[in-house]
């Protein structure tokens, strides 16, 4: 951490630096850059916020929805900057980087995705006016949040045995099951929020709740109030049943006419207004896709660092794609118990595994590797040998509970990491003292 004296040093070097004009500048009017945050040791400066105002309204007026007062959005994107570059400088300080490597990679699969390849996706980039180098280091930060959530809270998450029998016997009393579609609106408050603030924030989610009420369009409340990730989207959540929701969104929806909005609805994170888009009925899965997959695994520690295990396991993938059997290469290099059996894991079910690694296997072909995968324990390559349809057993239905289980927690978890993060990041919302 710098000094006050040296914050403000940093501070005036950034003035100073956006306040020398060049001969061109002397001709042309051009509006004059300014700090409008300060977070941690590091600034935010209006010409960033309007650059990331310019994507959001683009992506606003794609998705058709209606666009809420430019200095309420501009407030909103504000606070979403803040708590980017508070999850990066924490990032930053706890060692965690991606990459060029990495990064590359990436891009490559989103070139993939829309069909192109890595210079045709740049230069689609470059038509729309995006520059390729701002591209680049938002997908490392993008990547580096979703990394560092990984390690925080999804890793960290303990679901106990308690909690496993409470939810099958709720589930075997309930039957089927209805799936809800919700949005939702989330007012955040702080940590240690005083009174005063509390105040305050309910106020302002009482107005935004009496606006909903009134049949306004809920997007656009969403994007003008919510403080939550999903808030450009709509503040959608997607199809989801009860046990895939926070326990207290499951049991206000539950609670909803179709279409209708709740009222204030108080957590720990802040004040929450939901709204049911629609609902279907759902019966409980009768069996579940298990996995046979194997794995190679190189262990991150004082020796063998990120960016070498890195290396060794692309180069163990490069011949594996030139016909080198995996279950060999599994044996000399893999650092798991699973090595002597060529990296054999047996058949897997939801659940059986931590979140990255189903989400990687899930995503591949029987016969395919995947890509450099990370863990908490390590860089893998996974590849999946075939799948099954089994029926549900005692065991297999304690490992579907775990897991779903756990998507309900996880989105409240992450909610209660954020605000802890905010708290003790120190911060100047400038924007708001003009």
């Amino acid at each position: 951490m710098f000094t006050p004296f040296l914050r403000s040093c940093l501070i005036l070097a950034a003035l100073l630096a956006t306040a020398v004009p060049t001969a061109q500048a002397a001709r042309e009017p051009v509006e004059a850059d300014r700090i409008v945050a300060v977070v941690g040791d590091e600034v935010i400066t209006y010409r960033e916020l309007k650059a990331r105002l310019v994507t959001a309204l683009k992506q606003l007026q794609k998705q058709g929805t209606p666009l809420p007062p430019e200095d309420v959005l501009e407030g909103q994107m504000l606070e979403r900057l803040i708590m980017d570059r508070a999850q990066l400088l924490y990032a930053k300080e706890s060692g965690l980087r991606i990459d060029d490597a990495q990064l590359d990679q990436a891009i490559t699969r989103i070139a993939a995705n829309n069909k192109m390849t890595p210079q045709q996706f740049r230069q689609a980039l470059e038509k729309d006016g995006i520059a390729y180098p701002r591209f680049r280091e938002e997908i490392r930060g993008e990547m580096t949040m979703a990394r560092l959530r990984e390690r925080e809270v999804d890793s960290r998450l303990v679901i106990s045995d308690s909690e496993i029998d409470n939810y099958l016997a709720n589930q075997a009393a309930s039957g089927n099951q209805e799936e809800f579609q919700l949005a939702h609106i989330l007012l955040r408050a702080p940590e240690s929020a005083t009174p005063e603030q509390i105040q305050k924030l309910r106020q302002r989610a009482e107005l935004a709740l009496k606006r909903a009420k009134a049949g306004e369009n809920f997007a656009e409340l969403t994007a003008a109030y919510s403080d939550a990730p999903d808030a450009l989207q709509g503040g959608e959540l997607g199809w989801r049943s009860p046990d895939r929701l926070p326990a207290l969104y499951a049991e206000t929806a539950t609670r909803l006419q179709l279409g209708a909005v709740s009222d204030l609805v108080r957590s720990s994170a802040g004040f929450h207004i939901i709204k049911l888009v629609a609902k279907r009925g759902g019966a409980a899965p009768a069996a579940v896709q298990q996995t046979r997959a194997r794995h190679i695994l190189i262990r991150i520690n004082e020796i063998v660092s990120e960016s070498e295990a890195r290396r060794k396991l692309e180069n163990v993938r490069e011949r594996i794609s030139h016909g080198a059997d995996f279950a060999e290469q599994a044996r000399l290099y893999s650092q798991d118990g699973s090595a002597p059996k060529g990296g054999d894991l047996g058949w897997l079910n939801p659940g059986d595994t931590v979140p990255e690694f189903e989400r990687a296997m899930d995503a591949l072909k029987p016969g395919e590797v995947s890509t450099v995968i990370q863990s908490p324990f390590g860089l893998h390559l996974i590849q999946v040998q075939e799948r099954r349809e089994r029926d549900v057993s005692a065991e297999r239905q304690r490992a579907v509970a775990r897991q779903a289980l756990r998507e309900r927690k996880l989105d409240d978890a992450y909610q209660d990491w954020l605000r802890q993060l905010r708290d003790r990041t120190y911060v100047e919302n400038r924007l708001q003292e003009q």
